[in-house]
């Protein structure tokens, strides 16, 4: 019969069982399949140890409640190998429900708990019904009832094994070898009651489905196998992802999902059940480069037990000829308990983004140069004045000079003029020469700094300068406009230092002449005036302030400024001016600018170089004697 041992365990087995029912409606208000099949065997070895409890305190010659009690026992008994075997097909394939084939194996289970209740009409189950076993006489259902519970548990175990064989991820062998061990402990005790020819007692297959019990729960719930957290992973993967792989510890693909597959599985031969080494041959690293690129990035983050991120492009064939797609990679190590069990890697298509990046930085570029160009026809529309001056002083010098020379001709025979007369002849036509060399070298650094903003809007060169450089260029190509709205530039730094920056000397002058463009125009509304140009430093910018005493930055106007194209000067502007120098500024000297109303009437603009890209040097004082 049942020893006093087997009556306690399955006592506190129905206890524990309660606690973990009750316990799994509270915290578990919607159950997955694999759950719901875990508190199916769960009440169905209940169903079956109850009985046997009732049993060992019923007197042995009360034969009819014995076999009541017996058959009390099939449902739980019958309904265990079945329930094992589809907790085997939900962890293999992770389905939500049960298909046909699968219910249909409670069919038989129920036969057998029909037969075992109907036995005294037909006599298939038992022949002779006994408490002592070895006086049992079974009849031939028996023998479809024991096939069928060998071959759930046997068929339940190989096909676990397989699926281990085939994902070779360390965290899926565990399970797979947790779910295995719980099969064959009741196969085997089975096996040895059935054919070792020994008196075994009737609870001892109830207790070897003890340990399927635990085992199951164990993997189920501590493990959390294929619950909805693989489901949600899964779900999260495909959104935040265009395509991902799951690869084991050990390189071999687990999963991936349709778009990777026709990606990468297809073009690389990848394919699940594979180690992704496998997939790459000595004879074409070329082609094969997004993998070797995969297997490095994998061993870094199993080096570095960390995120690892990187950038592919890759080539496909397609009907309208070859197409190039680059991704974003980002691997990620899976971590349980500190110990990595595999590897998630993730493939964000950022062709489009990069398309659209180069479209916008050619917009950009379009709009710089359309700015300089108008930049440089507003200088060129100057120009002419510019040089009209020193060009009517040139030519008035040299008709003076003619005139001297004239007068030297002439006086060659009169006896009246002296040397002293010729030498101040020479020295006054020296006067004109000396006119002369200073307007070209005028007119010189005119056609320089036009010359350098020309030159400016296909290339760019990176020397290096001194703002007074700087300054002098801005103020010889706003000289005409300065001098038409009646407007007197200041300059208002230490002339005892000298600041110099490196980079491109005509994008400042393009950004400094555009700030002066804005002053002017801004204080020729109130009839000219004094524009300043101050240049400041603390211990961390360089600052370079353009300050008017204009009608100011309207409110409007001043919450937008630099962010986009908006300007003060309604339809006589379009913005661009400000927004192109911005960046040129940000891009060019790692800089920013800014805005704002100058107390008293007026704007600043001012233009900031952080003073790690400047050097102030001291210009030594020369002493006099």
């Amino acid at each position: 019969m049942i020893s006093d041992v087997a009556i306690w365990i399955f006592i506190i087995s129905i206890v524990v069982i309660a606690a973990f029912f009750i316990w799994s409606m509270h915290t578990q208000k919607k159950r997955q399949l694999l759950h719901k099949l875990m508190l199916f065997l769960s009440i169905a070895y209940i169903s079956w140890i109850i009985p046997l409890i009732l049993m060992r305190f019923t007197p042995a010659d009360n034969q009819v409640l014995m076999y009541i009690l017996d058959c009390a026992t099939q449902p739980g008994g019958s309904f265990c190998p079945p329930l094992y075997l589809c907790i085997a097909f939900v962890f293999v394939n992770g389905s939500e429900k049960l298909s046909k084939w699968q219910k249909a194996a409670f069919i038989l289970p129920v036969i057998t708990v029909l037969v075992a209740w109907t036995n005294p009409l037909h006599h298939l189950y038992y022949r002779e019904f006994s408490v002592v076993r070895s006086e049992v006489v079974f009849g031939p259902y028996i023998l479809i009832s024991g096939v069928s519970n060998y071959f759930f548990l046997l068929f339940a175990i190989v096909y676990m094994v397989r699926f281990g064989i085939k994902n070779k991820m360390t965290l899926y062998m565990k399970q797979c070898i947790l779910l295995c061990i719980s099969g064959f402990c009741p196969l085997a005790t089975s096996f040895y009651a059935t054919f070792s020819g020994n008196d075994v007692s009737i609870a001892a297959t109830p207790m070897s489905f003890l340990v399927t019990l635990i085992l199951n729960a164990v993997v189920i719930f501590r493990l959390h196998v294929l619950d909805i957290k693989p489901i949600a992973t899964q779900h999260i993967l495909n959104a935040i992802s265009d395509s991902y792989v799951v690869l084991s510890d050990t390189g071999h693909v687990v999963k991936y999902n349709g778009n990777f597959e026709r990606l990468f599985g297809k073009e690389y031969g990848i394919t699940e059940n594979k180690n992704l080494a496998d997939c790459i041959s000595r004879e074409d690293v070329v082609q094969k480069s997004p993998i070797y690129n995969m297997l490095s990035a994998l061993e870094s983050s199993r080096q570095g037990e960390s995120l690892i991120s990187y950038e592919q492009s890759v080539a496909f064939d397609t009907p309208d000829g070859a197409i190039k797609k680059y991704f974003v990679v980002d691997v990620s190590p899976l971590e349980v308990n500190g110990q990595i069990y595999g590897f998630v890697m993730m493939f964000k298509d950022i062709t489009q983004l990069r398309n659209s990046m180069k479209k916008l930085q050619d917009s950009q570029e379009r709009m710089m140069e359309q700015e300089r160009f108008a930049f440089l026809g507003q200088m060129i529309g100057g120009l002419a004045h510019n040089l009209k001056t020193p060009i009517m002083s040139i030519s008035g010098c040299i008709s003076a000079a003619e005139a001297l020379v004239d007068e030297c001709e002439e006086s060659l025979t009169d006896e009246e003029v002296l040397e002293e007369d010729y030498r101040e002849i020479y020295g006054e036509m020296r006067d004109w020469f000396v006119k002369v060399k200073e307007s070209t070298a005028y007119m010189s650094d005119i056609i320089t700094a036009i010359k350098g903003q020309a030159a400016n809007i296909s290339t760019d060169e990176n020397v290096t300068f001194t703002i007074d450089e700087t300054l002098k260029r801005s103020m010889l190509l706003m000289r005409h406009e300065l001098l038409n709205s009646g407007c007197k530039l200041t300059l208002d730094y230490d002339r005892s230092t000298e600041i110099v920056l490196q980079g491109d000397i005509n994008n400042l002058v393009q950004v400094i002449g555009n700030l002066l463009n804005n002053a002017i125009y801004a204080q020729k509304q109130n009839g000219g005036g004094e524009i300043v140009v101050e240049i400041r430093h603390d211990k961390e910018n360089l600052k370079i302030m353009v300050k008017d005493r204009g009608t100011g930055i309207s409110p409007n106007v001043l919450d937008k400024l630099f962010k986009s194209m908006v300007t003060n000067k309604g339809t006589m502007g379009t913005g661009l001016g400000l927004y192109i120098s911005n960046a040129v500024i940000r891009g060019k000297f790692n800089g920013e600018m800014w805005g704002e109303n100058r107390e008293g009437g007026g704007s600043i603009f001012g233009i900031s170089i952080p003073l790690e890209l400047v050097q102030i040097k001291e210009i030594p004082q020369i002493k006099r004697g």
